[in-house]
């Protein structure tokens, strides 16, 4: 396949970068063309093959639960204040919610959750029922998933760190990249190039002939 071996290629050349006292981020970069951000709402997704990294996952329960950070309906008054909403929302990842909780989270969070993207959803985020296998299942679920929304004319989101195998950056770039593609108004022609980066290196342009 053509573009695993640009993609190896790419990840042999960034690994002879200066080495760094922590585990980079492996960053995919889609550079668009032809595609109006406003026009188009593509917001995604994606189940990976292998998980980058465990998110920081809150919840907000009826009760609280000894298996994720929980904000029990009791405790949501005291986030009237936006300023504790956004510091929330800065120290965590995701959000899930019990689903007879939705309204409020709505009311007390929505504002500032919305427009982040961090709303939980009934794609990703919404239990009927909290127990501890509907909640440790989620969590999986949400540690092999990459989600983001376009709001320009590039799409850059983490595929790996540093000390996985490329074979496993690889594939979940490819999985990204499968996903994504199909999902751009005008397909692969929306596609202007594709780059791979370390946190701290340039990028490397990728060719997808």
């Amino acid at each position: 396949m053509e573009l695993e071996k640009e993609l190896k290629k790419a990840l042999e050349e960034l690994r002879q970068s200066k080495e760094r006292k922590f585990d980079q981020t492996v960053d995919l970069i889609l550079n668009l063309k032809k595609f109006d951000v406003k026009k188009s709402n593509v917001n995604l997704l994606i189940e990976i093959p292998h998980k980058i990294k465990d998110k920081k996952i809150a919840a907000f329960f009826e009760t609280k639960n000894n298996n994720v950070d929980t904000i029990t309906f009791a405790e949501f008054k005291k986030y009237k204040d936006k300023h504790l909403v956004k510091k929330l929302v800065d120290k965590y990842d995701f959000f899930i919610a019990q689903a007879s909780l939705m309204p409020k989270v709505a009311t007390f969070f929505g504002r500032v959750l919305g427009p982040t993207g961090k709303m939980p959803s009934p794609q990703l985020g919404i239990l009927a029922t909290v127990d501890d296998e509907s909640i440790a299942t989620l969590k999986n679920k949400i540690n092999n998933t990459v989600k983001f929304k376009v709001k320009e004319a590039s799409i850059k989101l983490p595929v790996g760190k540093q000390s996985m195998k490329d074979s496993e950056i690889i594939e979940n770039i490819i999985a990204i990249y499968d996903y994504v593609v199909p999902t751009l108004p005008r397909n692969i022609e929306n596609i202007k190039n594709v780059e791979l980066k370390f946190t701290m290196t340039k990028p490397v342009k990728i060719s997808i002939k």
